[in-house]
């Protein structure tokens, strides 16, 4: 299944691991181009829902007519306010793909994409007004230098901040290659596409608050599953898959497990299967999902 928006990663083995009730509940948290929605409507029968859920306009016009769905133009991390208000009192499966959309990257004044010039942009949420050039114009040289360490892992992350701050005392740096080309001379060729991945990726985290979101939609999501409900979590790089990974472990995200008076450990969730990732072929057509990492838990 391919969509203009998004070709949907892991379709097949996220699908399964929802181990999908024909009548039950269920929310798409990303729902992008609809991909992964329309898969899961074909095995709901008339008296299944879907709820999905995305913060950018651009996705409204991937909206499903369809009685059994729901769009929710909001993040993820309101996951329980929207089902409260839609008196959804437990669902049956939630299924969240926190990669940036083919849409997104290809769109070039989006800005979220190394490849093509546009706007320092970067919002997944088009109505907030924080975006990539406030930060890189605008952040002092340690709050910046953090951002690039904590959110891209870059260990010359000290002088690239010193860099960035020097090339926009000579003018603002307005557009996403102009930002590439104040860089540049720190970056290797061999390795130019990987550490440019990485700065884009630890700037756009900042700009969209991401790995906070992330925490609080977890911590929704166990919460609002029925017992025996089923979390699919596809993540793209190691911070996501991180805190995706320890709080199915041990309930959250310092990985330390807790436990009630009794010394019974207080988990709600359980791991179901392995780790799963894109089949050679899925990545040959499909060259984005190369990093994806597919985990499944169960509501104990």
């Amino acid at each position: 299944m391919t969509t203009h928006y998004h070709n949907p990663v892991l379709l097949h083995p996220s699908l399964e691991g929802l181990n999908i009730k024909p009548d039950g509940i269920y929310v798409d948290a990303t729902f992008g181009g609809g991909g992964h929605s329309r898969a899961l409507l074909d095995q709901l029968n008339e008296n299944g829902r879907l709820f999905g859920f995305d913060q950018d306009p651009d996705a409204l016009e991937n909206k499903i007519e369809d009685p059994r769905f729901v769009f929710v133009a909001s993040n993820f991390s309101h996951l329980s306010h929207y089902l409260k208000f839609y008196q959804v009192k437990g669902v049956d499966g939630i299924l969240a793909d926190f990669g940036v959309s083919s849409h997104q990257f290809d769109t070039s004044a989006r800005g979220f994409s190394i490849r093509t010039e546009g706007r320092l942009d970067m919002r997944m949420n088009q109505t907030q007004t924080f975006d990539a050039y406030a930060l890189v114009n605008t952040y002092e040289e340690e709050a910046l230098s953090n951002v690039l360490y904590k959110y891209g892992e870059l260990r010359n992350a000290k002088i690239l901040a010193r860099t960035i701050i020097q090339a926009r005392s000579e003018r603002p740096l307005n557009t996403t290659q102009d930002l590439i080309q104040a860089v540049k001379p720190l970056v290797p060729e061999r390795v130019e596409n990987k550490i440019l991945a990485q700065l884009f990726q630890a700037i756009r985290i900042e700009v969209n608050n991401e790995l906070e979101v992330l925490q609080a939609f977890l911590l929704q999501a166990a919460a609002a599953l029925n017992p025996g409900g089923r979390l699919v979590c596809i993540a793209y790089h190691s911070l996501e898959d991180r805190l995706v990974k320890r709080f199915i472990q041990s309930g959250n995200f310092s990985g330390a497990i807790e436990k009630d008076f009794y010394g019974n450990p207080l988990v709600p969730l359980h791991k179901i299967g392995k780790l799963r990732v894109p089949t050679e072929e899925e990545i040959q057509e499909n060259g984005r999902a190369r990093s994806a990492k597919l985990r499944i838990a169960e509501k104990k």
